[in-house]
């Protein structure tokens, strides 16, 4: 835990302990008793006010120095208990400090904050420990400082460095099967909190539909989302919220994305060249595609036009005019305070 260079330690088994630097995985020589490795994740949901049993055999956590804990206890699994454990070495960055740090240019960085600044609609995507949750929290670090945001997480992740910030999170039912309180309550009820914009650290299932619909309310908004490109993730959004109901139509959700999400910045893991197969390398965290929704479907697809796509080892700008969703943004905002009432 206080190697800087591994981001991920996980216990397949008490003699199975592994850890990731840069990517990669590597088995360690750690070796631990069963009993041990209980007594570890008991100290550890101690500060977390997690619980974990036979009625809850999985839990998610965080730990006091902002990683995140995942445990699952048989017989979920198979003999021993999985652990997971990522940290968040660059947490606390900037978008300025994140392009120092080579995760996207420059020119990527100013862009984003410029869209934040605007207000726009911004959908993080990527896979598994690509970093978009430490993306997340750069850009909502660069909301302007008189905004007021409502963070919505599983477990609490994201620490923007706002003055006007409310962190919630979502809570397990108790023995009795009582008092949990999901993502969707929580989309709810922060819309009752006055939010200048609202984030949601991960979409997963129904709770997309309720994010969508706040962002087609005029509430600005940013979310993340599992997905192998901005396209795909534009796809995927378009599904998630069929979870909610059997009278939730494609139909109507195809719209609803296509008016509500203005920008998909995609991060991945790319792999560093120049290594031998024999010293495995991993690879760095970057931004390889940022993409706007042009608004316009086609056959139920939704149009996405990309701006900056990251191609062999340099960004390459887009055919369309990136500072054209800036142009429009600010002409609807200014419309807007035109009609209301003075």
């Amino acid at each position: 835990m206080n190697d800087p260079e591994i981001e991920e330690v996980w216990v397949n088994s008490p003699n199975r302990i592994f850890v990731a630097r840069s990517g990669v995985s590597e088995l360690t020589n750690v070796v631990m008793t069963s009993e041990e490795v209980r007594e570890l994740v008991e100290r550890l949901l101690m500060w977390g006010g997690r619980r974990l049993d036979l009625s809850h055999p999985f839990v998610d956590a965080r730990l006091p120095d902002g990683s995140r804990l995942h445990v699952a206890i048989p017989e979920v699994t198979a003999s021993h208990w999985a652990i997971n454990i990522r940290k968040h070495l660059v947490r606390g960055k900037s978008l300025a400090e994140l392009s120092e740090l080579g995760v996207m240019s420059k020119e990527i960085a100013t862009y984003l904050a410029e869209a934040v600044s605007c207000g726009l609609n911004i959908l993080v995507s990527g896979s598994t420990q690509a970093g978009k949750t430490t993306l997340l929290n750069a850009l909502v670090s660069a909301v302007p400082t008189g905004n007021r945001v409502i963070t919505i997480e599983e477990v609490f992740e994201l620490k923007p460095k706002l003055p006007d910030c409310v962190a919630m999170q979502t809570r397990q039912a108790n023995l009795q099967g009582e008092g949990e309180i999901p993502l969707r309550r929580l989309i709810k009820e922060a819309l009752r909190m006055r939010p200048s914009q609202l984030v949601v650290g991960e979409i997963r299932e129904a709770e997309s539909l309720d994010l969508l619909i706040a962002l087609n309310s005029g509430i600005p908004g940013m979310a993340t989302i599992h997905a192998n490109s901005a396209r795909d993730a534009i796809a995927k959004l378009q599904t998630l919220p069929l979870l909610a109901g059997e009278n939730i139509s494609h139909e109507f959700i195809t719209p609803l994305v296509a008016s509500a999400i203005d920008l998909i910045v995609h991060t991945t893991i790319t792999r560093d060249e120049g290594r031998n197969h024999e010293n495995q390398s991993g690879g760095t965290r970057r931004v390889v595609e940022v993409a706007t929704v042009t608004g316009r479907i086609e056959s139920g697809r939704i149009e996405t036009e990309p701006l900056f796509t990251f191609i062999n080892g340099d960004y390459e700008a887009g055919l369309g005019n990136p500072r054209r969703i800036f142009e429009v943004a600010k002409s609807t905002s200014t419309s807007a305070r035109s009609r209301s009432p003075r």
